[in-house]
């Protein structure tokens, strides 16, 4: 009985590859009903969606004189590096959602661990190889914690999570801004600013004139670790037991309290990772008005990927892309930006709503076998 309930075909119950072709036919959908819209408000429909399309790749050009010329490689680093942050998003998002925990504190947890991320890169001396990874500690730990307030407030009060991370979401971007704005401020510059971080606290770059940095390789680390604790380890099994049926959890005397209260804490853990990036790679230093919303971005990939971790980056990268390419189409076209998150909006209704697919597939599939014996 408990087997049945719980086991990981139960968990997704089209194979793995079936979920897949589900998801590119969602994109798909997506994809030709963005068309339609982008045909109906413009007068080169089919220029501007190529636009969309091949707007974030990187260009190749030959030239007798010059050679191959690789040109848009800023563009294209933009990518990945949204891609990176996304995908810590997403995981953090991930997490709790498999507990059927709807986090949406991924943006404080975040921001607080950013925050203290650049405290240990701006007042602790030392070489890289140290402050690095007090860096990281102090941030993970930060997420951490401020995912577990929510959990423990879910556990012991029933309080619903929604509005908890949102209420600290608040509190943390406050909070942020004041100590941005107060004691960790650069008074050198020119606006609210903390100063730049120094060397031993940057994490170094990748691909040249670009900001992906060293994160990108920490990315699939933190995908199998994620991965790893959910299908691997006993606090994953109950996190996973508790998603899929909380009252069997509490039949069979599982730590339920303990599984809610760990799910959205190392859920902030992977939000921290996001605010490394933010800090230590991207902006290198941290301004006061970091932009709020980063989370729901992270909910939207989790979405995409369907709280599957292995699936998250791709998800990210697509997000990150389309991003990047409708700002190129809009620069470009007669097009505005906001048809493009119409596309999104329709990609992720359409993810969603794929859970629709398995009800008529099988009979159309059955159909078509009997016409053919026919």
């Amino acid at each position: 009985m408990a087997e049945r309930l719980v086991s990981p075909a139960n968990e997704a119950p089209d194979s793995a590859g079936a979920a897949r072709r589900q998801l590119l036919l969602a994109i798909a959908a997506a994809l030709l009903c963005g068309f339609a819209i982008t045909a109906a408000v413009s007068d080169a429909p089919l220029q501007a969606f190529l636009v969309l399309i091949t707007g974030a790749l990187p260009d190749i050009r030959w030239s007798e004189a010059q050679g191959f010329e690789l040109r848009r490689l800023v563009r294209f680093g933009s990518v990945i590096e949204d891609a990176i942050t996304l995908s810590f998003l997403g995981l953090a998002v991930a997490v709790p959602f498999r507990a059927r925990q709807y986090s949406l504190g991924a943006d404080g947890q975040l921001f607080l661990a950013a925050l203290a991320s650049a405290a240990v890169g701006l007042y602790l001396p030392g070489p890289w190889f140290v402050v690095l990874p007090l860096a990281f500690a102090a941030a993970m730990l930060t997420g951490f914690g401020w995912g577990l307030l929510p959990g423990l407030l879910k556990a012991r009060y029933a309080a619903n999570e929604i509005v908890t991370t949102l209420m600290l979401n608040v509190i943390a971007v406050q909070l942020y801004r004041l100590l941005i704005s107060g004691p960790m401020r650069d008074p050198a510059a020119g606006f609210l600013v903390t100063p730049v971080l120094p060397p031993a606290a940057l994490l170094p770059g990748l691909i040249p004139h670009t900001n992906v940095g060293w994160m990108l390789l920490a990315v699939p680390l933190a995908v199998f670790a994620a991965w790893a604790l959910l299908m691997r380890t006993t606090i994953g099994y109950e996190i996973r037991t508790y998603g899929l049926a909380a009252p069997f959890a509490r039949q069979v005397g599982m730590p339920v309290t303990r599984a809610v209260v760990l799910s959205m804490a190392l859920g902030g853990a992977f939000a921290a990772l996001a605010g490394v990036h933010v800090g230590h790679a991207l902006l290198k230093r941290l301004p006061v008005d970091l932009n709020p919303g980063l989370g729901f971005e992270g909910l939207v990939v989790a979405l995409l990927a369907r709280n599957d971790p292995k699936a998250v980056p791709l998800a990210a990268f697509l997000y990150a892309y389309l991003r990047t390419g409708a700002q190129a189409m809009e620069r470009t076209t007669d097009v505005s930006r906001e048809v493009v998150l119409v596309i999104q909006a329709l990609m992720i209704l359409f993810v969603v709503a794929q859970r629709l697919l398995p009800a008529w597939w099988p009979r159309l599939q059955l159909h078509a076998r009997s016409e053919v014996a026919r």
